[in-house]
């Protein structure tokens, strides 16, 4: 059984007792966060019930384990002969989840 949730603006395929990282999510370290955004459930030989936009009575709860940051980033750009060189980096902040129950 899997399910594509919307979290946070980016679509994820998750499946139960599996770890994702997600952008970061306002929730405390250890707390149950449901997700009621599904947008596709493939239950088994069931056929998948897809949304429109999202499925109704379906929900997706996970545990959230820890906030991190994610390596570093760094862009840099150069413009050929004429000294403009721009170099900045960024490290994106993640939550890492695990899923629990898809219902």
């Amino acid at each position: 059984m899997f399910a594509v949730v919307d979290i946070a603006g980016q679509q994820v395929k998750v499946t139960k007792n599996t770890k994702y990282y997600v952008p970061k999510l306002d929730a405390e370290v250890e707390s149950e966060v449901t997700f009621s955004n599904v947008l596709l459930v493939k239950d088994g030989e069931n056929a998948a019930v897809i949304g429109t936009p999202f499925v109704d009575g379906r929900s997706v709860t996970a545990k959230v384990l820890q906030h991190l940051k994610d390596d570093k980033i760094i862009v840099f750009k150069k413009k050929r002969r004429i000294s403009y060189r721009r170099l900045r980096g960024h490290r994106q902040q993640l939550t890492q989840i695990q899923v629990t129950n898809i219902a």
